[in-house]
This record gives structure tokens, C-alpha cells and sequence, in this order.
């Protein structure tokens, strides 16, 4: 692990502290499960953003081969 310094407000040390005490886990844990979720949370969010963008980008090209005649003999071998 990193060692990692960060700000909190007041509140946000005291709520972190309360939830902490209530769940039976250190502050540290707390933030890095949240830092977890965040990061999972904001990469499909990421990932779903690049596939829409990318979704038709080939499709006014013409030089591309005809990919089901392509296909079709794959499957006949």
C-alpha cells in the first residue's frame, strides 16, 4: 500500500469517525472501499463512453473488405 495524506472537513472526520466506530472498522479502510467504489463506478461509467463513441466509426468506409462474404467462407472450410 501507498501512504496517501488527504483533507477532511470537520464533518466529514466526525461522520467518517461515527460510521467508523458503528462498523467496526478503521477510518483508513473506510476511505479506501469508498475510493474502490468511486473507481469502479467512474470506469464502466469511462468504458461505456468510449464504445459510444466508437460505435460506427467504420461504417462509411469503403475499403474495407465485405465482412460477411468473409465470414461465409470461414464457415464453409
Amino acid at each position: 500500500m501507498v501512504r496517501t495524506q488527504i483533507y477532511l472537513t470537520e464533518r466529514q472526520r466526525d461522520e467518517l469517525a461515527a460510521i467508523a466506530k458503528t462498523a467496526g472498522k478503521k477510518q483508513s479502510e473506510l476511505i479506501r472501499e469508498a475510493v474502490d467504489r468511486l473507481i469502479d463506478q467512474l470506469g464502466r461509467s469511462r468504458r461505456e463512453a468510449v464504445l459510444r463513441k466508437a460505435a460506427g466509426i467504420w461504417k462509411s468506409r469503403k475499403d474495407l473488405p465485405d465482412f460477411k462474404a468473409v465470414r461465409a467462407e470461414w464457415d464453409r472450410s
